[in-house]
């Protein structure tokens, strides 16, 4: 009896168990009842875009960017022989399960027992459109994540409206999504014209659209497309002879996207101009601006078809031309100096070839700007009263201590050095040296918070970071950013955003306040500073030494033009502009492989001239206006003096009346020191000076001479400054009996020397020291134990 009674309570015990259990699962199962997905909440943000240029003519369509933006179309609109094909490829029994299906989950398990891994899948099209919806990790945890979110999908939406938010999503090769979106991209017709080969080679794709992409791997997608129509033959939609000739069938797929006519770049970076941000959620952005379904509004840009495709052209010949120089890629953007309206935006050769990175936009990329900034650095510095138009710089070899680095020297490409140069002569050169001496001035801090007015936003880190190269462009900067800052040096300071579509567009082009976080809207006041660095730009004969007087640069109407190339010729640039366009160009390579020896005005120039010349081809640009309120005087081209009859180049320049009588009384010429290196590897004849100068030895150097060795080693006295007058030399009050003028070579010997050369009135004089060496020279010559000016000059 106590046994019968222990087993009782032993049934009601599991009965209990069994219950709780079920009764558990029940509310599991009815949860997702409480918390259902409907058709709205998934329904997608935006239909295919439209596009035109200025004057009406279609850009192109884009049928999709991603699984949210793409071309929706109704399940009543999609041919059946897809919708056939889809189903019985991804899931037969669709119409007859729920979320899971259980009989493939059974089957699955099985196999997978059986063969100890996983054999098939049990994903049904609900599962499948979950993943789309919440990509979760393939886990075990992801996969409870999945089938909750189906189980939420099942409960709140039909079969139907799970089917079409399904074909909609899926991803078909690229950044095409949704079966009407290929079926335009492909073949051309929208979804409701498929047959059953296209149909059948679409519902091939999504299984994995890179592994079966149509252009790259045929036969892979041949091979998936016979397991779908076998698999349609199963499902009893069409017969085996259907499939086999459907297997047979030729179907040619589009060579590019019939939809996009020009400017792909442009068109895809303007619809990424309208995605859904933060303000969507909030309710903050109108409907036609966050693209609700069923606007079909064509958006007007402000590109210039016919300019867009001729720059389209050229960036492809250009390109062409200089392949045996091992530079494949290019970007172009054209601006209309008055409005900031884009005209034309290219950002590679063919948007289209995925194996050249087509795909990459230059015009938006970040690369080294090479010397592009340098009129930046000048205008800024002429702004602040640190050089004036008339000073001269000095090109000569500069060495700058960096801290954890090796000395900083900056060369020019050339590794030549021109020695005193006006502010002209350098910033139209690019020469290095005195744009780095400029930037000392300025400092890097204050030339950085003047690049963020002027709209460089990517030049976000801190000024130790880019030191004095920063002129040299050792930050990243992008063609926009660029064309930008030149678009506010042609309207003399005055910023405007560039703007990229008409305002009864949905796209909201951003005031000048709004389009970098601390762009400046004016940058100065006056606008005499701009107007001379323009006139700098535009000076032919003031860039004669670097470029040539006959360059590319020389177009047959003012324009005024900055070039740059950046370190190990990775980049080319150059910007330049009239008074009513600013055309900036790029050439290098999206990889980072360095061009062989291809510079600004050989890369980046020749493309930059084909378009200035095409938009100035029926009208000739006004002059540029010479600086307002500044003095032209005649100067000597070395000096920047007032010309004396001894110098032998004299050319204008611009003053400021301030400076006329400075310029009046001040004739005397003297080199500092920073100018001795350079001055002793220059011929005498090559520089006219009021002063002579010693330019060797240096004032306080001592040398070690070897005993046994003083008849052997010898030290060369050297001069500038004399024309050609005789010279006395003197060491230690001795007149030295010698024929030399400007050179001659003295036999070391121990002991303090005072070293003196005199010309008529003119002299100079120097100290220095020899002194015997304890240690046997391991090599013939002399050692210079130290090299240091002690105290000031005589």
């Amino acid at each position: 009896m106590k046994l019968i009674l222990r087993s009782l309570l032993q049934i009601k015990h599991s009965s209990k168990v069994i219950l709780a259990v079920l009764v558990i699962c029940l509310i599991i199962r009815l949860l997702p009842y409480f918390a259902p997905v409907r058709a709205a909440d998934i329904a997608q943000n935006q239909l295919a875009m439209q596009f035109s240029d200025r004057n009406g003519l279609p850009l192109g369509t884009l049928l999709t960017r991603d699984q949210e933006h793409t071309s929706v179309v109704a399940l009543s609109k999609v041919s059946p022989q897809f919708i056939h094909a889809i189903l019985a490829a991804e899931d037969g029994s669709f119409y007859h399960h729920g979320a899971l299906d259980m009989k493939a989950v059974i089957r699955a398990s099985k196999e997978a027992i059986h063969a100890k891994r996983i054999v098939s899948g049990a994903s049904t099209i609900t599962m499948q459109l979950s993943r789309m919806l919440d990509p979760v990790p393939r886990s075990f945890s992801g996969k409870l994540q999945e089938i909750w979110l189906s189980w939420r999908l099942t409960a709140g939406m039909n079969k139907d409206e799970i089917l079409s938010a399904y074909i909609n999503r899926l991803p078909m090769g690229g950044n095409i999504y949704g079966v009407e979106a290929a079926a335009q991209t492909y073949f051309s017709i929208p979804a409701s014209e498929l047959n059953l080969a296209q149909a059948s080679l679409l519902a091939a794709i999504p299984n994995n659209p890179t592994y079966f992409n149509p252009y790259e791997h045929w036969e892979r997608l041949k091979q998936r497309q016979k397991y779908v129509l076998n698999r349609m033959v199963e499902e009893k939609y069409i017969s085996g002879a259907i499939a086999d000739r459907t297997q047979t069938e030729k179907v040619v797929f589009q060579s590019r996207p019939r939809g996009i006519i020009a400017a792909p770049h442009f068109l895809f970076w303007l619809a990424n101009q309208i995605s859904p941000t933060s303000l969507e959620k909030q309710g903050l952005i109108p409907p036609l601006l966050r693209g609700v379904r069923g606007d079909q509004s064509v958006i007007r840009t402000t590109i210039n078809r016919p300019l867009q495709q001729f720059v389209e052209a050229q960036v492809q010949q250009v390109i062409s031309s200089l392949a045996a120089n091992n530079v494949h890629d290019a970007a172009a953007l054209v601006i209309d100096n008055h409005t900031g309206e884009v005209l034309a935006y290219v950002g590679s050769p063919d948007y289209f070839n995925q194996a050249k990175l087509g795909r990459n936009d230059g015009v938006q990329a970040l690369r080294q700007p090479g010397s592009t900034l340098k009129p930046f650095v000048y205008e800024l510095a002429l702004e602040k009263g640190l050089i004036r138009p008339n000073t001269i710089l000095a090109d000569v070899p500069a060495r700058y201590s960096i801290p954890g680095a090796r000395l900083y020297s900056p060369t020019d490409y050339t590794e030549r050095f021109l020695g005193p140069v006006r502010v002209r002569i350098a910033l139209a050169n690019s020469l290095n040296v005195p744009a780095v001496r400029v930037l000392e001035k300025v400092g890097v801090q204050t030339f950085l918070e003047r690049l963020h007015q002027l709209g460089f936003e990517n030049l976000n880190q801190t000024p130790e970071h880019y030191g004095l190269g920063l002129t040299l462009g050792s930050g990243e900067v992008s063609l926009w950013e660029l064309a930008r800052a030149y678009v506010t040096m042609a309207r003399l300071g005055e910023s405007i955003p560039l703007v990229s579509a008409f305002s009864n567009s949905p796209i909201q082009n951003q005031s000048c306040a709004e389009s970098a976080p601390n762009m400046r809207c004016n940058i100065q006041n006056s606008t005499t500073i701009w107007q001379l660095i323009t006139n700098i730009l535009s000076d032919n004969h003031a860039r004669a030494t670097a470029f040539g007087v006959n360059s590319v640069l020389n177009l047959p109407f003012p324009v005024a033009v900055k070039t740059g190339t950046s370190s190990n010729f990775r980049d080319t640039w150059t910007v330049g502009f009239t008074t009513d366009y600013t055309v900036a160009t790029w050439v290098g390579n999206f990889n980072g492989e360095p061009m062989r020896q291809v510079s600004g005005v050989t890369g980046a120039a020749p493309l930059w001239n084909r378009i200035m010349l095409h938009l100035h081809e029926h009208h000739e640009p006004e002059a540029f206006p010479p600086p307002e309120g500044l003095i032209q005087l005649p100067i000597c081209a070395i000096s920047g003096l007032r010309p004396t009859p001894d110098c032998t180049s004299v050319v204008q320049e611009y003053f400021y009346p301030e400076d006329k009588i400075a310029y009046e009384s001040d004739k005397q010429f003297n080199l500092p020191p920073e100018y001795n290196e350079w001055l002793a590897k220059q011929q005498q004849s090559s520089l006219v000076s009021t002063n002579l100068r010693i330019l060797s030895p240096h004032h306080g150097d001592l040398f070690l001479v070897y005993p046994g060795e003083e008849t052997k080693q010898k030290l060369e006295f050297k001069l500038a400054g004399n024309k050609s007058a005789s010279v006395e030399w003197w060491l230690n009050g001795e007149k030295l009996d010698t024929n030399s003028a400007n050179s001659l070579f003295w036999n070391l010997r121990p002991g303090k020397w005072d070293l003196e050369a005199r010309s008529g009135e003119m002299t100079d004089k120097v100290s220095f020291q020899v002194e015997l060496a304890n240690i046997k020279p391991t090599r013939r010559g002399f050692s210079i134990s130290n090299s240091q000016v002690k105290g000031n000059r005589p």
